[in-house]
């Protein structure tokens, strides 16, 4: 036996924790996308229902009063922490943890930086606020869920892409996959922030546009339940950049390659669309349900149907 020998490590014990590594990681995306789907079709039957007008005899007792003071405090954050964890863990099987944790924290800050913007500035989403029903708010702002959801719903948007769209690593390439995510993830708030504002997680503050030109008039006026086009605007650009950082730091072969053979993605992407579409529909905003199934379900069944990816052993 030569000294090499000797001390070189053993492969098949690396190989073996390896594999034991992400099979952990897979059962514990699996189980915190269980439970975000549990949690978001229960939110979205509650408030189809009895959180809708008028509301039931026995919601009105002080005790059901606490319970569901309760939900309301923590039942949105809770669900947008258990799609982070999927996200995550998820992007750590495909891609490794390290690489993934850094594509979290880039898209974390970077749409973190936005949305301070916006909630401090107004651009480039326009005058708006958040309640506390997102959990903490970052320097009194941003609810610490936001960023969250920017990466894991752009994770799965730029998977969506790996299934539709060429495979090159080309900066021309990058972004195009950029605004195609963009444009995926924007399709997700069609639904999403009409509810949202009809529920109270978030607040429009239009100012009054009557002496601004006839642009800002256009694009700062609210035209689709309460929300200025200034809005969907934001959301683009924000997608694009964050996109773009996120497909810097994993090309998008390797997206085709790793992440989107897998349908776990699309699933935490549709899961997503449940409850914003359902309070749409019950709460008299039946063009916005509509208008967002139909944007969200598009890509989405395009993505689910695509033959270019060739399926993996282990699928969602």
């Amino acid at each position: 036996m030569t000294i090499h020998s000797a001390f070189a490590p053993d492969t098949r014990v690396t190989d073996s924790r390896t594999r034991d590594q992400r099979a952990t990681l897979l059962r514990v995306a699996l189980l915190s996308l269980t439970l975000h789907a549990i949690l978001s079709a229960f939110s979205a039957f509650a408030f189809a229902t009895f959180l809708s007008p008028p509301y039931p005899a026995w919601l009105q007792t002080p005790e059901n009063q606490r319970v569901l003071a309760f939900g309301m405090s923590y039942g949105g954050q809770t669900t947008v922490v258990l799609g982070a964890i999927a996200g995550l863990s998820f992007l750590s099987w495909a891609l490794g943890a390290q690489r993934a944790l850094i594509v979290f924290v880039a898209s974390f800050v970077i749409s973190l930086t936005s949305e301070l913007t916006g909630t401090s500035t107004g651009y480039p989403f326009g005058v708006y606020g958040y309640s506390q029903q997102l959990g903490y708010l970052i320097a009194g702002l941003v609810p610490f869920n936001i960023p969250t959801s920017w990466f894991y719903m752009l994770m799965a948007s730029l998977a969506i892409c790996g299934r539709l769209l060429p495979a090159t690593d080309d900066n021309r390439s990058r972004w195009w996959w950029a605004l195609v995510a963009a444009f995926v993830l924007t399709a997700w708030d069609v639904s999403m922030d009409p509810a949202m504002v009809k529920t109270y997680h978030w607040f429009w503050h239009v100012p009054n546009l009557s002496g601004q030109s006839t642009f800002v008039q256009f694009i700062g006026t609210p035209f689709f339940f309460g929300m200025p086009l200034t809005n969907w605007l934001g959301w683009l650009l924000t997608g694009i950049i964050v996109a773009r950082v996120m497909l810097q730091l994993v090309p998008p072969s390797v997206w085709a390659a790793k992440v989107s053979p897998s349908r776990f993605p699309l699933v935490l992407y549709g899961v997503n669309g449940i409850l914003p579409i359902a309070i749409c529909l019950r709460q008299d905003m039946v063009l916005a349900g509509v208008l967002g199934t139909l944007a969200m379900g598009v890509p989405l069944v395009a993505a689910w149907r695509s033959k270019r990816i060739v399926p993996q052993s282990i699928r969602a």
